[in-house]
């Protein structure tokens, strides 16, 4: 059954208003990075109404190169972001978080806009770009966690291959709880959005098995080629000296 989809304008937005007004004001009272509440609302609101009108740009285009550059620029961010919680060592993993990433991102990208969805143009943006998103996000998130509690578990005197332990289970803890939940304490994303413009809930519920197969595999690829990377690098260190 075709429904036709709800268009929300800014001002039925701006009704949200007051509830993020009073959230803001309890940081503030309680004095819990209140600043940093703000600053982040306001960029959500420009990085996602710029990212829009770019969407429309790359859609119209229809060019492969450009999907392809969009990519990049996504994969670079997710790795500089991803390493936010191990500052001092922010650039020394950058090489190695891009690598982490593309890998285990982009095979499991490619298997399921190539393979699972058979795409064609094999570039198709209203796909690509989207489900690119998904991927890089997670592996970013789990690279993140990874790299954050790796560096913990080796600063209080862990040995390496317990590090990399706690770091794997660390990473995959928000992709295993998603798991857990999806269906029952959660309707994702997709399912979300394709269900409210009219697609049958079973078609909506494989597309979301193959989302959340594939969030899976991008997180645990990620964070294991990260981990394995440290733990190489501090053995070769460790020899070298």
């Amino acid at each position: 059954m075709k429904t036709e989809m709800v268009t929300i304008g800014w001002g039925h937005l701006a009704m949200l208003l007051p509830l993020v007004l009073v959230v803001i004001g309890i940081l503030w009272r309680w004095g819990v990075e209140s600043a940093n509440a703000p600053y982040a609302i306001a960029r959500m609101l420009v990085q996602l109404t710029l990212i829009g009108y770019l969407l429309i740009f790359i859609f119209s285009a229809r060019s492969g190169w450009i999907v392809i550059g969009v990519l990049g620029v996504m994969l670079a961010f997710a790795t500089w972001i991803a390493l936010r919680t191990v500052p001092g060592r922010r650039r020394e993993l950058l090489t190695l978080g891009v690598v982490s990433i593309a890998l285990g991102g982009g095979t499991t990208l490619l298997l399921v806009t190539q393979g699972v969805l058979n795409l064609h143009p094999w570039y198709r943006p209203d796909y690509m770009i989207p489900l690119a998103g998904m991927v890089f996000a997670n592996a970013m998130n789990s690279v993140s966690l990874a790299s954050e509690r790796y560096e913990a578990e080796r600063r209080e005197g862990s040995a390496l291959l317990v590090a990399r332990n706690a770091a794997m289970r660390s990473a995959l803890i928000p992709v295993l709880n998603s798991l857990f939940a999806v269906g029952l304490v959660s309707l994702p994303g997709m399912m979300t959005g394709q269900i409210l413009s009219g697609v049958s809930p079973l078609i909506a519920a494989r597309y979301q098995i193959m989302v959340m197969l594939m969030v899976f595999a991008a997180a645990g690829l990620s964070a294991a080629l990260f981990v394995w990377g440290l733990t190489r690098q501090e053995l070769e260190t460790n020899r070298r000296s």
